[in-house]
């Protein structure tokens, strides 16, 4: 027989890994705490990370990026978001805000908009959801008419991750009032075009250090050229950038558990009660195994959608949904675990368990709710 290889990652994604954790452990950590205490941006840990080129990883070189694939930035962001996951937002978002471009862009817009991106002079939002339009998003009211040879935009798009600091925006608006999901279309918008502004930041339950707020669009004209894609496609657009971004959303997912159990791991071991150390207790050494195994099967399923995000395999589709799904839901139980293990200490920020638990929330919610995920993956079970 011959021999069955063992799956392991390629030496050059390890070397991502060990490279961005070395960042992560220096530069991202110490500042953790203090922007979750502050609800402010941690602008030094986005210094750190776009000095070593893990700000925006995605992007191709063509455009001055570093080029790295769909598993590598999976990878970057599952280390950043061990040691924090506010600051994890900023290689995810900047994704999901130029993905659109990336695979509907001109090539015009792409040298205009992701060259700055990959450079650092600037990152990147998705604005979709808007009040009354969250996962019934293609329910979305925002409006862009055309006048000449500019499109107007008129409009609110509501939790919008990183909005104020980010400088570029996928915005998606309505131009055809009549052809409901068709005829929505997707545009760059700018931070500095006359009539954006922002709401102010939405007080949340975690991811503190990252902003979210309204976008509001007042008559903003902008060049017919910032169209992305073809006019009536935005909808089809965000849904094809949502399967290869959800993928980022459960990497985000990964690093939030594996810090908790990291944490909870190193408690356990060092303290004592009864006369030993309460790692030696058989119902903690179930729990540590629960998680550490749940963890492991997130990771290997996450890795297995990265890969057909890079492909673009016709599965992508069920697996970007059930990596964010399984995933999310993994480091809600692991975060919660991981508090209990620390019994009184998980529950006050002298500990970071805290903080990590109130941030794996937001994994089960936003670029979809899991229950939004399982209906994508019923689909298309059903559709065989």
């Amino acid at each position: 027989m011959s021999e069955i290889p063992l799956f392991a990652l390629p030496e050059e994604h390890e070397a991502i890994r060990e490279a961005c954790a070395a960042v992560c452990r220096d530069k991202v950590a110490p500042h953790a705490a203090e922007a979750d205490r502050l609800s402010e941006f941690p602008q030094a840990s986005y210094d750190a990370l776009r000095a070593a080129d893990f700000h925006a990883p995605h992007v191709p070189e063509a455009y001055d990026g570093a080029g790295a694939d769909a598993l590598a930035t999976a990878i970057v962001i599952e280390e950043v978001a061990r040691v924090c996951a506010s600051s994890s937002l900023i290689p995810a978002v900047n994704k999901l805000g130029s993905m659109p471009l990336i695979l509907a862009g001109t090539e015009e817009l792409k040298q205009q908009y992701l060259v700055p991106l990959a450079r650092g002079e600037a990152m990147f939002s998705y604005c979709l959801s808007e009040p009354e339009a969250g996962s019934d998003a293609a329910s979305m009211k925002t409006r862009a008419v055309r006048s000449g040879d500019s499109w107007v935009l008129n409009g609110v798009k509501r939790w919008i991750t990183n909005a104020g600091v980010s400088e570029f925006y996928t915005v998606f608006a309505v131009t055809d009032p009549e052809a409901g999901a068709r005829g929505i279309s997707a545009f760059v918008v700018e931070k500095s075009d006359a009539g954006v502004s922002f709401g102010a930041p939405e007080k949340k339950l975690g991811i503190k250090g990252s902003p979210t707020c309204e976008v509001y669009l007042d008559n903003v004209t902008i060049p017919a050229s910032r169209l992305i894609g073809n006019e009536g496609e935005g909808f089809k657009l965000a849904l094809r950038t949502l399967d290869h971004t959800r993928v980022t959303i459960a990497a985000q997912a990964l690093g939030i558990a594996q810090g908790a159990l990291d944490h909870a791991v190193a408690y356990v071991r060092e303290r004592k009660q009864f006369g030993q150390a309460v790692a030696d207790f058989q119902g903690i050494q179930f729990m540590v195994a629960d998680m550490g195994m749940k963890l492991e099967a997130a990771r290997q399923l996450t890795y297995a959608a990265a890969a057909r995000s890079e492909r673009g395999d016709s599965d992508l589709t069920f697996f970007g949904a059930a990596a964010k799904c399984f995933a999310s839901d993994v480091a809600m139980e692991v975060t919660t675990d991981a508090v209990q293990l620390l019994g009184g200490y998980g529950y006050v920020n002298d500990y970071p368990l805290e903080r990590m638990m109130r941030d794996a929330k937001i994994t089960q919610i936003y670029e979809g709710t899991n229950q939004i995920q399982r209906m994508v993956m019923g689909r298309k079970l059903l559709q065989g």
